[in-house]
């Protein structure tokens, strides 16, 4: 039973990232864990996703490029205001301006550069660098 599908299918990446491999599976497909690959996406962490219908939930099939150092999930999920961006940055990622921040806010779900520009603050969810 899962607690956390987020939390597994990062860890299953980066394990994956790790051994090497080209290519992971990530099921259960939910909107979040699709969301949160977009940005991935879009930033260049991760290539191709495909989501694929098997009747289980759905899966992910995402495609590796070696760019991943460190993902994970920020476990209490803790609300952020937009003058505290800085702060959280300090306490997740590597270096200023090195990874990305990844936070739900009522715009959706969004990196934090994106949500500085828009001046709105959320909930974090994930960081990867």
């Amino acid at each position: 039973m899962q607690f956390d599908p987020l939390n597994d299918a990062l860890i299953k990446m980066y394990n994956a990232e790790q051994a090497g491999k080209f290519n992971v599976e990530l099921s259960p497909a939910s909107k979040l864990l699709g969301n949160v690959l977009e940005i991935m996406q879009k930033s260049g962490y991760v290539g191709s996703i495909d989501r694929i219908e098997n009747g289980r939930g759905g899966t992910y099939t995402v495609e590796l490029r070696g760019a991943i150092n460190r993902c994970g999930t920020v476990k209490p999920r803790h609300s952020i205001q937009r003058q505290e961006y800085d702060q959280w940055e300090t306490r997740y990622l590597p270096a200023q301006d090195f990874g990305l921040l990844i936070l739900t806010t009522n715009s959706g779900v969004m990196h934090h550069y994106d949500a500085k520009d828009a001046r709105i603050g959320g909930k974090l969810l994930a960081y990867v660098y």
